[in-house]
């Protein structure tokens, strides 16, 4: 029975890893996606061409880039932490981790409920936005939905790491005590 759990525990790992993966990956393809847009603007501009929407769908993408990337981010080391009061804590450094993932959890969780709630709004009303694209304004938020739940489910995910095993799954930082 343990080695099933073991099992089970390296599948939802790899699992929970690879969405990571993917979201950072999607992050920077749009990160590349407002490269393509404002270089198509600016030679719009130069021949005297007008394209409507150019700057709306890269603030879009914009947006797309940070959500996507924030649960990589966090697992990868790169998001800010203050490292230093946590060292202070010394042998009570896990306790610190714990209530900052717990924090953390709730406040992204209720992120991500609303994000996914606007989405839903959005689509039902028929939403669109205020610029020359008229696009769907859903389309857009549902980058803003995925990213923040993916980003809720990296923080319970450090969270539950803390509290069972006494770590978290935030490359090149340690927790000591």
């Amino acid at each position: 029975m343990t080695s099933r759990i073991a099992a089970l525990w390296r599948f939802i790992r790899r699992l929970l890893d690879t969405a990571y993966l993917i979201g950072g990956i999607l992050g920077a393809i749009c990160l590349v996606a407002i490269l393509i847009l404002v270089t198509l603007q600016m030679a719009a501009r130069w021949t005297g061409e007008m394209v409507p929407g150019l700057a709306d769908y890269a603030g879009y993408f914009m947006a797309a880039s940070s959500f996507f990337a924030f649960a990589y981010a966090l697992n990868s080391g790169s998001h800010i932490r203050v490292n230093i009061l946590l060292n202070q804590l010394g042998q009570y450094r896990r306790w610190g981790e714990f209530w900052c993932f717990a924090i953390g959890s709730v406040l992204a969780s209720s992120w991500a409920f609303f994000a996914i709630k606007a989405v839903y709004w959005s689509g039902k009303l028929g939403d669109i936005s205020q610029g020359l694209d008229a696009t769907p304004i859903w389309i857009p938020q549902l980058a803003m939905a995925v990213g923040s739940s993916l980003f809720a489910i990296s923080l319970i995910d450090n969270l539950v790491r803390v509290t069972f095993f006494g770590h978290h799954g935030m490359r090149n930082q340690v927790i000591e005590g």
